[in-house]
């Protein structure tokens, strides 16, 4: 049943050029009993005891009392505010109930500036006291997040301008500062800090078969591969990767990794790959041997690691050669791996336009220092590989 009020309201509001539909969700009926009204049937009441018809109004339709204008005035502001809100590319059709108070004053703003409506309407419509409007107004375009975009921008360039949102958030935890891992990573976004480089084809030294290789001792039977070391100095890999220089110099490393952490034992750099560069980074990695230790030292089929200086080495140490297969370099993956974080950590996407070899040498020195006192890893519990060694009981 429905009163009087409801259907004149319905029957204003479609003289105000409101369609059918539309009308009865102002009033709250169906839309078939608008249309009913309009062809003259209305609702039935109760008299007595029995049901009768209500009669059609005849001779047009009564003013509305002052209590019925305003309560008809009410819902078609409302009607306008919840259209505009549907409107809006920004609200996204949310409903006001379910927005914050800063979304409230910042929605509230576009509704005033569309409607034309007072403040009053506004706030009320939204659910907001005028003071917390106001104040929300105030700290509108305000970025509650200034200091934290040039705390993350400060600690992506040191680390080289090449590590993603976890690593920048981890230091962040590590600095005290409370912050999820979904705004640091927005924030990076928005300030283009990106650490994903495109990459360049490695530097191969394979050199034909001069001699038998070792076996593939990380290869297991199920051909499946283990870089695992339960201790430091079990597990070694090594391998040598170029650097091609805008002013036409290329540099080469050949680093000697620990597979138990990761951590660089030795490296050498210099600006041709021979076996001499091969031959004194191991001789460096040997130096930091405790007696009796007998690391297996796995490489690919380079020349460097089948000539005889490489295997003299070996053998006055003590080492367990082993070499991956021909052409697959899934079996020195590991090795791989660090080369691909140390390419897009420290070289690509920085501009060494103005660097020569000599002075590019002396920044790849210095990041391996990094990497190996400050570069935190999450896979070692966001700690630093010297960090974790002496965490861990192992000298260092």
């Amino acid at each position: 049943m429905y009163d009087r009020e409801d259907v004149e309201l319905a029957l204003y509001a479609l003289e105000e050029g409101m369609s059918t539909r539309e009308a009865a969700r102002l009033v709250g009926c169906s839309q078939t009993a608008v249309v009913d009204w309009v062809a003259g049937r209305v609702p039935r009441r109760r008299r007595g005891g029995r049901i009768v018809a209500r009669e059609a109004p005849t001779g047009g339709v009564e003013p509305l009392t002052d209590g019925e204008r305003a309560a008809y005035e009410a819902a078609m502001t409302e009607n306008m505010l919840l259209r505009a809100v549907l409107d809006d590319p920004r609200a996204g059709g949310s409903p006001p109930a379910s927005m914050s108070n800063a979304r409230k004053a910042a929605l509230g703003e576009r509704l005033r500036a569309a409607t034309g409506l007072p403040l009053r309407e506004i706030t009320r419509f939204l659910g907001i006291s005028k003071s917390s409007y106001e104040y929300h107004r105030a700290r509108l375009g305000r970025d509650r997040y200034a200091a934290l975009r040039r705390e993350v921008r400060e600690l992506f360039e040191s680390m080289g301008g090449g590590r993603g949102y976890r690593p920048v958030h981890a230091a962040l935890r590590r600095r005290g500062a409370r912050v999820s891992e979904k705004v640091v990573r927005r924030l990076m976004r928005e300030e283009g800090l990106t650490a994903r480089r495109p990459r360049r084809r490695a530097y191969s030294s394979y050199a034909g078969e001069p001699s038998p290789a070792p076996p593939n001792l990380p290869l297991g039977a199920d051909g499946t591969h283990d870089f695992s070391a339960p201790a430091p100095n079990r597990l070694w890999v090594t391998d040598i990767t170029e650097f091609g220089l805008p002013c036409g110099s290329k540099v080469y490393l050949s680093p000697v990794l620990d597979c138990f952490d990761g951590r660089p034992v030795a490296w050498s750099i210099g600006e041709r790959p021979t076996a001499a560069l091969a031959n004194s980074s191991l001789e460096a990695a040997c130096a930091a041997l405790a007696p009796g230790e007998r690391p297996v030292v796995h490489s690919d089929r380079g020349g460097h690691y089948r000539w005889p200086g490489w295997v003299a080495v070996c053998e006055r140490h003590g080492l367990v050669r082993s070499m991956s297969r021909k052409g697959m370099s899934c079996d020195n993956a590991r090795m791989e791996g660090f080369f691909g974080t140390l390419k897009s950590e420290f070289f690509h996407g920085r501009d060494w336009s103005g660097a020569d070899a000599g002075g590019f040498m002396v920044e790849l020195n210095r990041w391996m220092h990094w990497f190996r006192s400050g570069r935190a890893s999450e896979a070692l519990g966001w700690r630093t590989p010297d960090e974790n060694r002496r965490l861990l009981g192992w000298a260092v």
